[in-house]
């Protein structure tokens, strides 16, 4: 397949994978021995990709739908599949696309609450779409009017959550409150061969408990409405450790949806949603990739190195999250904090971590930085001209801590 033609819909990384079999696949120190690249170097674990993908599936009690948005590289795409993931949850019409020409046989779900009438159209006339997600009465009005009247559509009402605890509240942008959502649902039902109800606790929760509350108050919605619902979308949220953060074991997270749904059952009996979906994004895909870069000066305690909140880094910097860090060389030094600044001539071009490293760290030395599988690519630009970026495949375990 022609990968370019997916190059809209993908992070800005301008070279292809260097694939290998996975019996001669280097690791990360072998790589930067032989390439000692100068600009980002994107180090892909399709073993850890697919484990992760099976290990989510395998736990999860319904159907597992990737989000599309987190990262979606062609290659991460199809590790996933080879993990066992089947449907993926697409937000734009170039994401449709991506999957339906990379994956034909995938289940593609059109998450996203506001869409433009050409792009529903578009995916389901085209591209086979047939799930599509509203908070509001005119999203409603509009997918039917996309989709004119076909049969085997599948609505899904977005509800609205209290503001929760999670790392990125996700409460504020969409979702219909609880008593339009009941009304909401009772308009949708006619006009539906599936009928959901979908929610999001926030990015990086850490407490299972909120998934809970938010099937609670899913099942209030759904007794206020006095109908049949057929899905219940827990949605995304699911977190995955950063240094100086604890995460609950995903057990933990499946124990409480599984409980919490089969008390829902109990409660509404035949009104009861009688399949589960997810839509994990980094659970799925952060351990994934790591990025080596180059320290170009040191300034003290700073390090300016050829990657930034412009490149794989923008957590690091816009949400100040930390990641692991490891020097690529041998060192007796004493560890210390450090913190980057990035490439670009942007002062805000700054990641404060703190990351721990040798202290005898210096110019021409490579860092690599775990856990970017996640928003790291796919946030690139192309800003000061700082967007060049290499990407292997290698055998390493993933970089955690």
């Amino acid at each position: 397949m022609n990968q370019p033609r997916f190059r809209l819909a993908v992070a800005p990384l301008r070279r292809g994978a260097e694939r290998m079999p996975a019996r001669s696949r280097p690791n990360v120190e072998q790589v930067v021995a032989q390439l000692r690249p100068e600009e980002p170097l994107h180090c892909l674990r399709p073993a850890t990709l697919r484990a992760n993908a099976r290990a989510f599936v395998d736990a999860f009690p319904g159907e597992t739908l990737y989000a599309v948005k987190c990262n979606p590289d062609p290659r991460v795409l199809a590790l996933l599949w080879q993990g066992g993931v089947r449907a993926f949850d697409c937000a734009s019409p170039a994401e449709v696309v991506l999957v339906r020409q990379l994956l034909p046989e995938a289940a593609i779900h059109y998450m996203h609450p506001v869409k433009a009438r050409g792009a529903i159209a578009e995916a389901w006339s085209r591209h086979g779409v047939r799930d599509f997600a509203f908070d509001s009465e005119a999203e409603l009005e509009k997918i039917l009017a996309a989709t004119a009247g076909g049969s085997d559509l599948g609505l899904i009402l977005r509800l609205a959550l209290p503001k929760g605890g999670a790392a990125l509240d996700l409460s504020g942008k969409f979702g219909a409150e609880p008593a339009e959502a009941a009304h909401l649902l009772r308009l949708a039902r006619p006009h539906a061969e599936r009928l959901g109800i979908a929610f999001h606790v926030g990015s990086q929760c850490t407490e299972p408990a909120a998934w809970g509350r938010a099937i609670r108050l899913a099942g209030e919605v759904i007794a206020r409405a006095g109908l049949k619902v057929d899905i219940l979308d827990v949605g995304g949220g699911f977190p995955v450790p950063y240094p100086g953060s604890a995460v609950p074991d995903l057990a933990r997270f499946m124990d409480a949806i599984s409980g919490e749904a089969a008390a829902l059952r109990a409660r509404l009996g035949a009104l009861a949603p009688a399949r589960l979906w997810a839509e994990p994004g980094r659970a799925l895909v952060a351990a994934g990739i790591s990025v080596v870069v180059q320290v170009q000066a040191r300034r003290g305690g700073m390090l300016h190195i050829n990657d930034g909140i412009y490149g794989s880094l923008s957590d690091a910097g816009a949400l100040n999250w930390r990641f692991p860090a490891r020097l690529l060389r041998a060192s007796e030094a004493a560890p210390q904090d450090f913190g980057f600044f990035g490439p670009t001539c942007d002062s805000l071009d700054r990641m404060n971590g703190p990351f721990r490293l040798p202290g005898d760290v210096r110019e021409g030395d490579w860092i690599e930085i775990g856990q970017l599988g996640a928003y790291g690519a796919t946030l690139r630009t192309a800003f000061n001209g700082f967007d060049r970026a290499r990407f292997v495949e290698v055998s390493d375990p993933p970089l955690l801590a």
